[in-house]
């Protein structure tokens, strides 16, 4: 019995970490940047869902798309406010930009985090659920919301590989993660590029953040955690590898699943980082990398 409560356990939370990590892969393919407040992004997606269900009792549904919305404004802001000015900037040699947009994002993030706390503390919150009730699997008792937030994380990848591979606009976006000077010689602006796909990311984010939130509840001092996670997917999986991310997204997701089962919970990410470790020494461009 516990192992077909792993199994389904395990299957909603790698499949929700899938829809983080793909974005986040997202963000490094199109535009290059690791963006070091993804934990923020989605922390803020729960905690705002859960403010406006709970305080302004505009409902579940409401709620998740206020915390959507909110998600998708944060990433914005983390553009034209932290990495555009820098990417744009004269001051900073073309070479050292790269470690300045680390940096500005990760402060980014923690300034994000203590804004968080301070507005709606620190203590843990849970989303309302969009599916309330309990369904049973061959004799195992699971939340409706568990199997929603798989369906969902499954929808909205599916959605995203529909957009990159039958849209002109997706199409336009795989040429941007290829050869971004080449489009600008067909007339295309990056700038409109990379608005929208932080756009796409920030839906990404939050989408993942309120589903986290109603799943297993957040608070700001996951924001750390939450990044790690998701950096630790894209590594595992190849830097720019959608298919890498979402393998090493089930990787993670089962074997923090099985530790905090068989183990102890409070312990459940250091085996991703561990694997993380050897994975680095073994196959440096990670699972499905190129380099």
């Amino acid at each position: 019995m516990q192992f077909l409560q792993i199994l389904i356990d395990g299957f909603a939370i790698s499949s929700l970490y899938g829809l983080g990590a793909i974005g986040f892969t997202l963000i490094f393919g199109v535009s290059g940047v690791l963006n070091l407040s993804h934990g923020a992004l989605m922390v803020t997606a729960a905690v705002i869902a859960w403010a406006a269900a709970g305080s302004l009792h505009t409902g579940p549904y409401l709620g998740a798309l206020a915390g959507v919305a909110a998600s998708v404004a944060m990433a914005f802001a983390t553009y034209l406010l932290v990495v555009r000015p820098i990417q744009s900037s004269r001051r900073i040699p073309r070479e050292e930009k790269e470690i300045f947009v680390l940096t500005g994002t990760l402060l980014w993030g923690i300034m994000l985090q203590e804004a968080i706390a301070y507005l709606f503390t620190s203590n843990p919150k849970t989303v309302l659920p969009l599916v309330p009730g309990v369904v049973s699997i061959l004799g195992v008792r699971t939340p409706a919301q568990e199997i929603l937030t798989a369906v969902l994380s499954w929808a909205a990848i599916g959605l995203l590989w529909l957009l990159v591979n039958r849209t002109r606009r997706g199409k336009v976006l795989l040429a941007a993660s290829i050869n971004p000077r080449g489009l600008t010689l067909l007339g295309f602006e990056l700038s409109e590029i990379y608005l929208f796909v932080w756009g796409l990311y920030g839906l990404l984010a939050g989408l993942a953040g309120v589903l986290l939130g109603a799943f297993l509840g957040v608070s700001s001092d996951n924001v750390g955690t939450l990044t790690a996670s998701a950096f630790s997917i894209v590594v595992l999986g190849g830097l720019g590898s959608v298919s890498g991310s979402l393998i090493g997204a089930y990787i993670v997701g089962y074997l923090e699943t099985i530790t905090a089962y068989v183990v102890s919970p409070s312990i459940r990410t250091i085996p991703v980082l561990l694997l993380l470790v050897l994975a680095v020494y073994v196959r440096p461009q990670g699972l499905m990398g190129r380099r």
